[in-house]
């Protein structure tokens, strides 16, 4: 559900699809991460609160059927905590039946919120964020631009569990490239088990046009995994997640990257996930010029 006619793409989780799309923000304020291409083509902007007002004034017509709001653009929380708390203040207010607000958030965002930030914001119904890790390798880290290293990266996944509010971290399957493989599976499963997040989605490296690391890899200086590869990656990630047995940690990877649908709960169906990704390994080994299925878009 969206009522707005500003520049720029819009996008937003598969789960918020019958969400009210309230675009907070136009872009990403850090716009430079070398995998991902959403918002080039938009300057960033923090929007004035006339044009949110209007926004959310079109939606009025809607208002009982209104469950969800979903803030955009890329990371709402790169605004400042009072004007956060004023835009939930006002949905509370408008929409009688409002049950939860989400958003997108990058790491540095969330580090520059205190916890007690955080808190008022949970508080004041910021119920989930989907946070994009992609890695918990320093290396990785680096060499995609994403502005912080491993630790903060636990640290800002951290600091959203422990405020309350609910978390869906996002990781991407062969971010590495073949030689740093095993290396960022690993280290990425050592992040994932310092957060404990709510939610844990494995997507797909995807070879976006106008990306850096779309031209990296033409170049020759980027090695794409094969399909294979990539569940060979998964499940040494899944290996080594290690929760106690009372956590409850929904684990998706049916993104349309993914070139195999699962789905569980870690750490109760872990062993079933591991079977199933090494299954699915052994079928996409036997694939011919598996360059044809790989995730470079045309």
């Amino acid at each position: 559900m969206y009522f707005d006619d500003a520049e720029g793409p819009v996008f937003r989780p598969p789960s918020e699809a019958y969400s009210f799309i309230l675009r907070v923000t136009i872009g990403c304020s850090h716009n430079k991460c070398t995998y991902c291409n959403m918002y080039r083509a938009v300057q960033f902007r923090v929007r004035p609160m006339e044009e949110i007002m209007q926004q959310i004034n079109r939606a009025m017509l809607y208002k009982d059927n209104i469950r969800r709001v979903f803030l955009a653009d890329g990371n709402a929380l790169v605004l400042s905590t009072d004007k956060l708390l004023e835009i939930l203040s006002l949905l509370r207010q408008q929409f009688p039946k409002l049950q939860r607000v989400s958003c997108y958030s990058g790491p540095q965002d969330i580090l520059r919120k205190s916890p007690e930030e955080l808190r008022l914001l949970n508080e004041a119904g910021l119920k989930l964020v989907y946070y994009g890790m992609e890695s918990g390798d320093d290396k990785v880290l680096a060499s995609v631009c994403k502005g912080v290293d491993g630790q903060q990266s636990i640290e800002a996944g951290q600091r959203i569990t422990a405020s309350g509010i609910k978390l869906s971290l996002m990781v991407i399957l062969g971010l590495a490239g073949r030689p740093g493989s095993r290396q960022h599976a690993q280290n990425t499963a050592r992040a994932v088990n310092a957060i404990r997040p709510n939610m844990l989605s494995a997507l797909t490296l995807m070879m976006y046009r106008g990306s850096e690391l779309r031209e990296q890899y033409e170049r020759g200086e980027f090695e794409l995994l094969s399909p294979a590869e990539i569940m060979t990656e998964l499940h040494e990630l899944v290996s080594g997640i290690e929760f106690p047995a009372e956590n409850h940690c929904l684990f998706r990877s049916n993104h349309i990257s993914n070139y195999t649908a699962l789905a569980g709960t870690l750490p109760k169906d872990k062993a079933r996930l591991l079977s199933e990704i090494k299954e699915a390994a052994d079928e996409l080994a036997e694939l011919k010029d598996w360059d044809k299925y790989n995730n470079v878009e045309q």
